[in-house]
């Protein structure tokens, strides 16, 4: 543990090098849910100040090769999350009892998912140029089709419009699929080869991570793009998470560091413990701190 610019960055192991940190969420019970992507299953990790944190992992079915990605909190009080490699959708509850459904598209590679206000799970298809929703009340799924071919759909947010917002990483766009219609908008990035991955929304505006051209992006409803090149054209940054309009923090895959994104443009680096750590995944813990996930077994916390 130490201190950077008044905030304190401390490091805590979640599971082994090989069963791969990636995607984290705050879930309803207050705990932090992680996947682990290369053991094929789930962990909860427990913060809640009653003696030292505890990690409880729980096995998915086809693991290891089911390959959980991302997470997210859904309407039901469980967590849901894609599975990239057997291409279906996961659910786990806060007891840990999971399910999973399939997807009526062959070797779709689902990636990113969000929860929407229209009630459902929504999620992109790196493999079919899809979107898709997965109703949670009885596990249908309506997929709708993205008009440009080897586009890489990945990840999804909902925009302060109530549309769906999703990067397009080949195809060098940020998407908006309007949910009550299924109309879908592309927005190209100015840089070419930008490679966005991360998205989120800051309630007023969508800003996403351009990972192959070491930018930041931000995005209006209307379609308007402004970027922001990072100071280590090598950072790769990978996910993003919004605390307010402007305030968004993100992870930099290559340069092992989380970077916080201020308003007036200015950013504060902040070099993550273990060298080459590989951080993937960050969210906004129910503590209110900012923690990442490191694919080499660790999870970091950042407080004030």
């Amino acid at each position: 543990m130490y201190s950077s610019d008044a905030r304190t960055v401390e490091e805590f192991p979640v599971a082994d090098r090989g069963a791969g940190p990636y995607g984290l969420t705050a879930g309803p019970d207050g705990a932090l849910w992680i996947t682990l992507v290369h053991a094929g299953k789930i962990a909860r990790f427990s913060t809640d100040g009653e003696g030292p944190p505890r990690t409880t992992v729980h096995a998915l079915d086809g693991a290891p090769d089911c390959l959980p990605m991302i997470i997210t909190p859904g309407p039901d009080s469980a967590l849901w999350f894609t599975r990239s490699g057997d291409h279906r959708i996961g659910r786990i509850t806060t007891d840990g009892e999971a399910v999973s459904y399939s997807l009526p598209t062959p070797d779709c590679g689902p990636y990113g998912i969000t929860s929407a206000a229209d009630g459902g799970l929504w999620f992109t298809m790196m493999n079919a140029d899809r979107v898709g929703r997965l109703d949670p009340a009885d596990g249908t799924v309506d997929e709708y089709a993205l008009p440009v071919a080897g586009g890489f759909p990945s990840m999804i947010c909902e925009g302060p419009d109530g549309a769906l917002w999703f990067t397009l990483n080949r195809a060098n766009a940020v998407g908006r699929l309007a949910p009550d219609t299924g109309e879908v908008a592309l927005h190209p990035l100015p840089t070419a080869d930008a490679g966005p991955v991360g998205i989120a929304c800051d309630g007023e505006a969508l800003w996403c991570v351009e990972l192959t051209a070491s930018q930041i992006a931000r995005v209006t409803t209307g379609g308007r793009v402004e970027e922001f090149p990072l100071i280590d054209d090598a950072s790769k940054p990978h996910a993003i998470v919004s605390t307010g309009p402007g305030e968004c923090w993100f992870t930099e895959w290559g340069a092992n560091r989380v970077t916080h994104l201020r308003a007036n443009g200015a950013t504060t680096p902040y070099a993550l413990p273990t060298p080459s750590s590989e951080p993937h995944g960050i969210a906004v813990g129910a503590d209110g701190a900012l923690w990442t996930a490191q694919e080499t077994g660790t999870v970091t916390r950042i407080t004030a």
